[in-house]
């Protein structure tokens, strides 16, 4: 079964769950419930904090939920914040997801010292709930910003280009038919 976010950023082929952690966790509890999809894969566009080009596209079955107070030092959590559906956890590329867009370069470096490579505020969610339905889950995603101060507007210039791309990507690689 096929993921989006929806409000912006829907395509044809994909369900939409919901825009944020929350949303996206409350509405695909949901789904899975009653539906007990086989597979999920969530189509996405993410923020890059520094080490992946704009446009690039980045598969992923890891997730992280790092906060900036944690990297900052002021805030710890008691939970673990990192949840993968791969085998070889050393070779993903770690999507972080917070309901807040990083706007600071020095925050993205930080995260970027952590291995945290984009940041998509639904795909932990989406992983967090497929691990506890036992549903194999993974994520595609298109770079469509950098973490920095322009990171809003970059998005919505570079958004239907970025969904454009991510499309012809899945028809390529023969995941869309």
């Amino acid at each position: 079964m096929f993921l989006c976010a929806g409000n912006s950023e829907n395509f044809d082929f994909a369900l939409p769950i919901g825009v944020g952690l929350v949303e996206a966790a409350i509405n695909l509890t949901r789904l899975a419930a009653m539906e007990a999809p086989e597979f999920l894969l969530f189509i996405g566009t993410a923020g890059s904090y520094g080490n992946r080009d704009i446009f690039e596209i980045v598969e992923s079955k890891t997730a992280a939920n790092v906060e900036q107070g944690f990297l900052r030092g002021t805030a710890y959590t008691p939970i673990n914040n990192v949840v993968s559906a791969a085998e070889d956890v050393s070779r993903e590329t770690i999507v972080n997801s917070s309901n807040y867009i990083t706007t600071s370069e020095e925050m993205a470096k930080r995260f970027l010292a952590k291995r945290l490579e984009l940041e998509n505020m639904e795909f932990f969610s989406v992983l967090a709930v497929a691990k506890s339905f036992g549903i194999p889950a993974g994520g595609v995603f298109c770079v469509t910003n950098y973490c920095n101060e322009s990171a809003h507007e970059d998005f919505l210039k570079n958004q239907a280009e970025a969904m454009k791309r991510l499309e012809e990507y899945l028809r390529d690689k023969g995941i869309l038919k």
